[in-house]
């Protein structure tokens, strides 16, 4: 049971490193003085809110 609970926490530990990461790179690019002209020069856009946005269901 010891182990489970060490798997448990070591799955939720990662997903929770990972968004923290994700987020903190998607804000450096995007507040860089090159992610600031790519977006003025090619117009790119971030759409999409949040992670969950990202599921199949939701790509047009």
């Amino acid at each position: 049971m010891s182990i489970g609970y060490f798997i448990l926490f070591f799955i939720v530990g990662l997903f929770l490193l990972y968004i923290i990461i994700e987020t903190a790179v998607r804000s450096g690019i995007n507040s860089s003085v090159l992610g600031k002209y790519l977006e003025e020069k090619h117009g790119m856009k971030n759409e999409k809110k949040s992670f969950l946005d990202r599921d199949l269901d939701n790509d047009k």
